[in-house]
C-alpha cells in the first residue's frame, strides 16, 4: 500500500467512521528497522483496527562466527535505506479473549 493510498483510507476511514485513536510507535530491533502505523475505530463490525508497518527492504545478511567448537555464530542483516515495504492488516475486537483478531479474506467468505 502506497503513502497515498494509506492517507486516502484514513481519511475516508474518517469521514465516515468514529476514530477512537490513532498513533505511530517504532518497531522492536526483533522485528526490523521501520515502524507501524494504527488507527482503532468503530467500523460496522464493532470496535476495528487498521495498521501498516513500513520496513526496510533486507538487501543481504552476513554471518559472524568462527569454525572452532563450542563458538557461537550471529546474522547480522543488511538494510536498503531508500526502499521500503509496506504490509497492511486489519483487525477486529473479540470481547471473549478481549483480544484483536486478524481479519482475513478466507474468514470473511
Amino acid at each position: 500500500m502506497t503513502d497515498e493510498r494509506w492517507l486516502d483510507t484514513i481519511a475516508t476511514l474518517k469521514d465516515k467512521f468514529p476514530v477512537l485513536e490513532e498513533g505511530k510507535e517504532d518497531l522492536s530491533e526483533e522485528e526490523g528497522r521501520g515502524f507501524r502505523e494504527f488507527v482503532i475505530f468503530n467500523g460496522p463490525l464493532g470496535k476495528m483496527k487498521i495498521e501498516r508497518t513500513t520496513k526496510a527492504v533486507v538487501t543481504g545478511k552476513k554471518t559472524i562466527g568462527s569454525k572452532r567448537m563450542g563458538s557461537q555464530a550471529s546474522v547480522e542483516y543488511l538494510y536498503s535505506d531508500t526502499e521500503k515495504s509496506h504490509k497492511f492488516k486489519a483487525y477486529k475486537w473479540d470481547e471473549a479473549q478481549n483480544d484483536w483478531v486478524e481479519i482475513t479474506l478466507e474468514g470473511s467468505l
